[in-house]
């Protein structure tokens, strides 16, 4: 009996022991951040009290979870975690929805555990227009207690927002490419590998993500088609319709198939003005929709004096070529003025703009070359 016991107490105790490993390596894994696993509790501790804050899973199929808090009347406080792939992640507070002229907060670690917490303000779509702003800045001011914590393979990123007024809705998220890190002086981010845009209703943690249609594209949709419109096909046609006149008719139509064309892709691209403007909530676009209503109507005045022509041979023919020729102009000038303008509140950045006004420089010498020419004819 005492020979067969012992082996079989030799077997439980190594169970026991085994068991016992097992539980306690268990134990001291953590596990995944989730909501559940609320309050929050981290080996380094936040730079505020974490004990009631709301959670919820933002992003799910990248881990991404959002907790905040009111703390005082004017403050705010929040903690984003998501999986630490060895890149930043960003949440983004936007006027409107989109990352253009949106603020954002990014955090990182290094490679050398030092970890890093940026408010950037995102001008444009191409990198070196994501700047560092100071955290002070009024459109979102961040305060002094900030961390990043990395736990578990997971970064815990904790700020602080200063508003009057609650946080707004539209929060976007995202995550940098694996393995390119911000860096040099500047901290130059790079252009995320994923992100997501979101509403949320602070008071009850419902979000829903905004799966309407980006208007990055009707945006350029807008700028490109007016662009051509208005002020390239135009300007066009009504260099055709100054100097190729001894190509008579040809000229002619050239000139109206031109300005037709022109004046339907401004059209089409004044309703996407209209669209995009209903989509951007809070958008200051009075004076460029403003400029664009007028160029439509002298576009559409346009039309209306061509189907109301005169013959050649009338008395009426000179003065209403005269205003044929006024009116062409003015409409052709506050399109420029306008296609300017609209590069301008696009944020569309300095290519545009330097693209435009190339266009408009090789018009004008074109235009003094045949003038001169017309001039020395005379």
């Amino acid at each position: 009996m005492m020979i067969m016991k012992k082996p079989l107490f030799l077997a439980l105790i190594i169970s026991f022991f085994f068991f016992f490993f097992i539980s306690n390596v268990d134990s001291q894994s953590p596990a995944p951040d989730s909501c559940s696993s609320d309050p929050l509790t981290l080996q380094t501790p936040l730079p505020f009290n974490t004990s009631a804050l709301h959670c919820v899973s933002v992003w799910a199929p990248q881990g991404f979870i959002l907790r905040y808090a009111q703390a005082e009347s004017n403050l705010w406080n929040f903690v984003l975690s998501a999986p630490n792939t060895n890149a930043y992640i960003a949440i983004g507070f936007s006027p409107d929805g989109n990352m253009v002229g949106s603020r954002a907060v990014v955090g990182w670690v290094a490679g050398d555990g030092t970890t890093y917490i940026r408010k950037y303000h995102l001008g444009g779509q191409s990198p070196n227009q994501v700047v560092i702003e100071p955290s002070a800045k009024v459109e979102l001011r961040i305060g002094n207690m900030t961390s990043v914590v990395l736990q578990s393979n997971r970064i815990y990123m904790a700020f602080q927002v200063i508003s009057d007024t609650t946080p707004t809705a539209r929060l976007l998220y995202a995550v940098g490419p694996a393995g390119r890190l911000p860096s040099g002086t500047n901290l130059q981010l790079s252009e995320h590998d994923n992100r997501v845009s979101t509403t949320i209703n602070y008071a009850t943690g419902v979000f829903e993500n905004n799966k309407h249609k980006p208007v990055t594209s009707l945006r350029k949709a807008h700028g490109i088609l007016n662009m051509f419109g208005w002020a390239i096909l135009l300007s066009i046609g009504a260099m055709v319709a100054r100097y190729m006149r001894k190509w008579d008719p040809l000229w002619f139509y050239c000139h109206a198939s031109i300005q037709t064309l022109g004046f339907l892709l401004g059209l089409i691209g004044i309703i996407c003005g209209l669209v995009l403007e209903k989509r951007l909530t809070g958008a200051s676009v009075g004076k460029h929709k403003g400029l664009g209503i007028t160029v439509l109507v002298l576009g559409c005045l346009q039309v209306m004096a061509v189907l109301a022509r005169p013959d050649k041979e009338a008395k009426l023919r000179k003065y209403w070529n005269w205003y044929h020729f006024g009116v062409g102009r003015l409409l052709i000038f506050l399109a420029a003025i306008n296609v300017f303008y609209g590069i301008h509140l696009g944020k569309a950045g300095s290519g545009w703009n330097a693209g435009f006004a190339a266009f408009l420089i090789i018009v004008f010498i074109l235009t003094v070359i045949f003038e001169l020419k017309i001039c020395f004819k005379k």
